[in-house]
C-alpha cells in the first residue's frame, strides 16, 4: 500500500491577491484530494498548519514514505507581480522515481490548467522540500496567487486540481483510479479462513491484514471485482467475493 507525505503549504503570509493565503488555499486542496486519495488506497500523513517546512521535512524523514508531495502557489519577482502565470513541478535532479511522478503529474495537470503549454517539470536543488527529504519528492507550484487568473483558478477548481494530482499518483503507483463513492459499510462473507486484505488489487499482492468472518469494514471504491476497503485504521484492496454491502 503507497504511503505519502503530503504537505500542503505552511506559508501564511503568503496572500492570494483575491483573498486568503497560500497556506489557507493549499490546505483545502489537500482536503479536496483526501476522498480520491482514500479511493485509490493510498495512505497519507500531512502536516499541520502549525508546522514550517523545516519541521515538515523532519516529520517526512521520520518516517518511510514512498513520496512526499509538497503543494504550493508561486509569486512573481519584484517587478513582474501579477503578470506571469504558470505551473512548476519540481523534482530533485538524478531522483529517477521523483521525475517520473513529477512527469505524470504536469501532464494530468495540463488537461485542467488553462495554458498547458505553462505547465512544466523542473529539477532543482534549491528546494528544501525536494533537496532534504529521503523520500522521492515532488513540490508543486499551482499557479501565481498574485496574478488574478491564476488565483482565481485555484480557487474555483479545487476538486478537478485535486482528482487530476491523484489521477497522477494512481498511474505512478500502478493503481487504478476511482471516483470517490459515498462510503458503505460492509461484512466479510467467508465460510472458512479469512478474507486477506492486500496491498493493490490483485491475488498475487501481498496481504497487509486478513479479516475474518463477520468483521466490518468501510467501502470506499469498486474496480472491477474489487473494493478499495478501510479495515480499522488500515487502507487496502479485498476481492468482492467475500463481501456483503450493509
Amino acid at each position: 500500500m503507497p504511503v505519502i507525505y503530503l504537505s500542503p503549504s505552511t506559508q501564511e503570509e503568503n496572500l492570494y491577491v483575491s483573498g486568503g493565503t497560500e497556506e489557507q488555499w493549499m490546505n483545502r486542496l489537500a482536503d479536496a484530494m483526501e476522498p480520491y486519495l482514500d479511493a485509490a488506497a493510498i495512505r497519507t500523513v500531512r502536516n499541520t498548519p502549525d508546522m514550517s517546512a523545516l519541521s515538515s521535512i523532519r516529520a517526512s524523514n521520520a518516517g518511510n514514505y514512498d513520496l512526499h508531495l509538497a503543494l504550493h502557489s508561486n509569486a512573481a519577482p519584484e517587478g513582474s507581480y501579477g503578470q506571469v502565470r504558470g505551473v512548476l513541478v519540481f523534482y530533485y535532479p538524478g531522483s529517477v522515481k521523483g521525475r517520473r511522478a513529477a512527469e505524470l503529474i504536469a501532464d494530468n495537470l495540463k488537461a485542467v490548467y488553462p495554458l498547458p503549454d505553462k505547465v512544466r517539470t523542473e529539477p532543482t536543488t534549491a528546494v528544501g522540500e525536494v533537496r532534504r527529504v529521503k523520500a522521492p519528492a515532488v513540490f508543486l507550484e499551482l499557479g501565481y496567487h498574485d496574478n488574478p487568473d491564476d488565483a482565481a483558478w485555484v480557487k474555483q477548481n479545487l476538486d478537478p486540481i485535486a482528482r487530476s494530482i491523484v489521477l497522477g499518483l494512481t498511474e505512478y503507483f500502478g493503481l487504478p483510479f476511482l471516483e470517490p463513492m459515498v462510503l458503505k459499510p460492509a461484512v466479510v462473507d467467508v465460510s472458512w479462513g479469512s478474507l486477506n486484505i492486500r496491498d493493490r488489487p490483485d491475488l498475487t499482492a501481498p496481504v497487509l491484514a486478513r479479516a475474518y468472518d463477520g468483521a466490518r469494514l468501510s467501502v470506499l471504491g469498486q474496480w472491477q471485482n474489487w473494493y478499495s476497503v478501510r479495515f480499522g485504521s488500515l487502507l487496502g484492496w479485498a476481492s468482492g467475493d467475500f463481501i456483503t454491502l450493509l
